[in-house]
């Protein structure tokens, strides 16, 4: 079968397969979806902080050498400052044709101008997880495209690794959509948009891979960053707005959860394909 057909199907692979699985929560009813998204947005902070700190980071310090070590760093630090900015402009956007605290003076405030603000807040968190998750599913298609260049039994291996850790990452991110004032048409579309640039990044990859490896760890660094900003920035706020024992247990324990399960299944993907790779260095010998 042909390399680039192989490509386009299995970097297409965790992109429907995180769909089907947001696509049953659509299946609930409304009062069923309020009740779940709370503990949906705990669990995707876990989530992406954990592709973040666990994955993304880990995987772009990996083959650099110690001079641009710094570099890479400040790339996080540059990514942070960037969607910092990027928030701003969106509320501002959002704002625009609005009464909200960015446009009127302090003493003016009200309820329901802060109310206003807060909207934009969470609209711009859902913009920039679209972006996010964008970056990082374009880097993801730029492995499995160079996994299957390698060899199509280690392409296919890490294909299904990297559809394990997407699919609780996608609904977390889909739950955080929704969060975000999205409908449900459009959390949906939003995300199966996303998911497409994991093809886009595998087909790139398939015509000029030389010229994108020497790129990847600061692809790598600008989605985790991305993914750590809005996991604290955005996120992580709306979470204070409860206080009581039983919400904020709840909380810490669905946010280790989303961390394990990435943990979890990033260390199985892992050995899964070095086990792969090893296998394809002894037939090669």
């Amino acid at each position: 079968m042909n390399l680039l057909f192989l490509i386009i199907i299995f970097t297409s692979l965790g992109g429907v397969l995180s769909v089907l699985a947001a696509s049953v929560f659509l299946l609930l009813s409304d009062e069923q979806q309020q009740k779940i998204l709370p503990h949906g947005v705990s669990f995707a902070i876990g989530a992406l902080l954990a592709v973040a700190f666990w994955g993304l980071i880990p995987h772009a310090f990996e083959d650099v050498a110690p001079a641009d070590m710094q570099t890479l760093s400040g790339t996080i630090m540059l990514g942070l400052l960037c969607f910092f900015v990027l928030e701003k402009l969106l509320i501002w956007r959002h704002c625009h044709s609005q009464s909200c605290e960015v446009h009127i003076e302090p003493s003016h405030l009200t309820h329901n101008h802060g109310h206003s603000h807060s909207h934009g807040s969470h609209k711009s968190a859902g913009t920039m997880i679209i972006i996010g998750d964008g970056i990082h599913n374009f880097v993801d298609g730029v492995l499995i495209a160079a996994a299957f260049l390698t060899d199509v039994q280690l392409g296919i291996v890490t294909s299904l690794a990297v559809a394990a850790h997407e699919i609780p990452q996608e609904v977390g991110d889909f739950a955080i959509l929704l969060h975000s004032g999205y409908s449900k048409s459009k959390a949906l579309f939003y995300n199966v948009l996303a998911s497409f640039t994991t093809v886009i990044g595998g087909v790139l990859a398939y015509y000029s891979l030389d010229g994108l490896q020497d790129s990847l760890p600061y692809f790598l660094t600008l989605a985790a960053s991305s993914f750590i900003y809005i996991a604290v920035a955005d996120l992580i706020p709306s979470l204070h707005q409860k206080t009581d024992i039983k919400t904020s247990l709840q909380q810490v324990a669905l946010i280790l959860a989303g961390v394990i399960l990435i943990i979890s299944l990033h260390s199985v993907a892992h050995d899964i394909s070095i086990e792969s790779e090893s296998e394809h260095l002894e037939h090669s010998l």
